[in-house]
């Protein structure tokens, strides 16, 4: 039985696609199966992931709203047991045609559960934004993980994510968990950082990973390749950083 993790924050900028991205990349170097499931309309996952949007068949769109087959849609990366669940342009109106539809926020959930046994690890790319997307995501997931990047305002709007995770899970999932809460842009030469730091761990006691993704240029260059860092620049920073992650994630999945 595979897990299913959203990686969510409404605030932009925060190293959400990056790590998903990254992720996937490390734990699919790891020897498991993953699936990125890409539901920001952006669709800076699936590019990242060398794909080509416009050459999408089949989306998270037509998932969700047409109940097209999770598997039929599912594209094959070039990289070490990672595939993807394209996003579309198309998703970007997906929440207002939700609405009309009788189960709207289960629909994600239904889709991906019967493809759950396929796949050690489902990570699901969410919007910047709490709609209907975000809480289907959460509606389908085990856990959810929350990156955080190393500012002034890293805390700003956590507290409203905190309460749809709330909201989510007392009315669709009642499994729904925090997996944990991920540094990015980590620069320990800055004091700044090292207040934040302190200030996220007495907010997120205990739930903080120890891997922190250091602020790096080589991470910055590989989402224009196509790449997760580790197939861009293996020897970077990032790429140790990512790999720390997946197996920090894998431990602690068991």
């Amino acid at each position: 039985m595979g897990k299913i993790i959203s990686i969510a924050n409404q605030k932009g900028g925060v190293g959400k696609t990056t790590t998903a991205v990254n992720l996937a990349g490390g734990l699919g170097e790891l020897g498991k199966r993953v699936l990125l499931c890409d539901l920001d309309p952006q669709g800076n996952a699936t590019s990242g992931l060398g794909i080509n949007k416009r050459e999408v068949e089949l989306s998270c769109y037509d998932v969700l709203i047409n109940r097209a087959e999770v598997g039929k849609a599912v594209v094959k990366t070039d990289f070490k047991n990672v595939s993807v669940l394209p996003s579309h342009i198309s998703l970007a109106g997906a929440e207002l045609e939700l609405v009309e539809l009788e189960n709207r926020t289960m629909a994600l959930r239904a889709a991906l559960l019967r493809e759950k046994d396929n796949y050690d690890f489902i990570l699901i790319d969410c919007p910047p934004s709490l709609g209907l997307l975000t809480v289907n995501a959460l509606a389908a997931s085990d856990t959810i993980l929350i990156p955080l990047q190393c500012e002034y305002y890293a805390l700003e709007g956590v507290s409203q994510l905190i309460s749809t995770v709330r909201t989510v899970k007392r009315m669709y999932n009642d499994q729904l968990d925090i997996e944990g809460v991920l540094l990015t842009m980590y620069d320990s030469r800055l004091n700044l950082t090292v207040q934040v730091v302190e200030e996220v761990k007495k907010y997120f006691a205990g739930k903080i990973f120890h891997t922190v993704i250091p602020r790096a240029v080589r991470i910055s260059e590989a989402p224009s390749f196509g790449q997760p860092i580790m197939y861009y620049d293996r020897s970077s920073k990032g790429a140790e950083a990512y790999l720390s992650l997946a197996k920090e994630l894998v431990k602690g999945s068991r």
